[in-house]
């Protein structure tokens, strides 16, 4: 584990500002996989007592990133391929429906806020911090997400982007596959202004399709 450091916000309470802190070095890989996360250890690092570390360490095996083991306790989870296949399938289906429901409901205003967020993510190509790029294509699907104005889908949708965020944090490593997102998107923001259903969910599949084949290459290679 290399050194650690908290990322200061003012505005959060310490348990969160602890939280960011652990989950950003376990997406950076600051902190890997199988690593063991020890609270006295962690308390130490950080300058904080045990209790915001082990409320962190709670969130994060919520989300997916730490599992508890026998005997080692809180533990940095792999990055298996049957947890990328079975979240993506799960996305998969859920974003064909938010698509849907974008071309039902888009409004020019919406596909102006889409085609921004797009330019965004066309902006942070180059960024060497790789929390951005990833930001930036969030922001892109929850344009979408909000579109819809189905207050369920969006919840279940934002749960599930915690524990895809490793998977697309892994997926935009690959700088080739940054401009490949960017015709999916621009596709995508098409098929949506044209209200055309059929198109949305078929490129909307395709660009998880893409993104399975991409990490799961790294992870059998």
């Amino acid at each position: 584990m290399k050194d650690l450091k908290l990322i200061i916000d003012n505005y959060l309470p310490l348990r969160d500002v602890v939280f960011i802190t652990l989950r950003e070095a376990i997406l950076k890989g600051e902190i890997e996989p199988g690593e063991r996360l020890m609270e006295i250890s962690l308390a130490e690092k950080l300058g904080v007592s045990r209790t915001p570390i082990r409320e962190a360490i709670r969130k994060l095996e919520l989300e997916g990133l730490v599992i508890m083991t026998p005997r080692k306790g809180a533990v940095v989870a792999e990055i298996t391929l049957k947890d990328l296949r079975d979240v993506l399938e799960v996305r998969k289906n859920l974003e064909k429906m938010a698509v849907e429901l974008a071309c039902q409901k888009a409004t020019e205003e919406d596909i102006m806020e889409l085609k921004q967020s797009h330019q965004k993510f066309i902006e942070n190509m180059s960024n060497p911090d790789l929390t951005e790029l990833a930001e930036a294509d969030v922001r892109f699907h929850d344009v979408i997400y909000r579109i819809t104005d189905n207050k369920r889908l969006i919840q279940i949708l934002n749960n599930l982007r915690e524990q895809m965020y490793r998977y697309r944090l892994e997926y935009i490593k690959d700088e080739k596959q940054r401009s490949i997102l960017v015709h999916e998107h621009a596709q995508i923001i098409q098929a949506i202004e044209n209200k055309d259903i059929t198109k949305a969910k078929e490129f909307s599949e395709n660009h998880i399709n893409n993104q399975e084949k991409t990490i799961a290459a790294k992870l059998t290679s």
